[in-house]
């Protein structure tokens, strides 16, 4: 019933730094494909997936430390073009679910000593955007890494409020 390769401790990592640097929704990472992220042999620098809820491609950038879990992860079971990345435990199943995604996430994230009711999928999606934002303050940039279609998703998304707009329009001097 269970398939021989799974190692859910590995699992949380590869999902979290996939997670964090694909900005994917917990439904669509868990069905990211071996060919979504690999060609040739090798981990690419980028990838993208077909979102479930806008049916719209969004592409991501593959770091090197993704690169290299991902690459180590590849190597730790019988990775066949085609499959899932993050196969299911059960072997009539063809990827993890996002229910058991969320379960990893909310372990790995109390093992961490950290608040599981404060942190969870979206969390790891929403990491690396609100640090863009903040860096940048480029919203439009966000917007088309998450996928989003309207910027007032996004804007309500990073919780941006008017303060912070004042706040980045206090910095700009003509």
């Amino acid at each position: 019933m269970f398939a021989s390769s799974w190692r859910p401790a590995s699992a949380i990592l590869r999902c979290s730094i996939l997670a964090i640097d694909s900005k994917l929704r917990g439904c669509d990472l868990v069905r990211v494909k071996i060919d979504d992220v690999c060609a040739g042999g090798r981990v690419r620098d980028r990838a993208t997936v077909i979102q479930k809820k806008t049916g719209r491609p969004v592409q991501f950038e593959i770091t090197e430390q993704t690169r290299s879990a991902i690459g180590e992860w590849l190597a730790a079971f019988d990775a066949r073009r085609g499959r899932n990345l993050f196969p299911s435990r059960f072997r009539q199943k063809p990827h993890l679910s996002t229910r058991h995604y969320a379960r990893i996430v909310r372990r790995w994230v109390e093992r961490a000593g950290l608040d599981s009711s404060a942190y969870g999928t979206h969390s790891l999606r929403r990491t690396k955007p609100a640090q863009i934002y903040r860096k940048t303050g480029n919203l439009r940039a966000v917007q088309l890494l998450l996928g989003d279609t309207k910027l007032e998703s996004t804007v309500r998304y990073l919780g941006i409020e008017v303060d912070d707009a004042l706040a980045i329009s206090e910095q700009v001097e003509l």
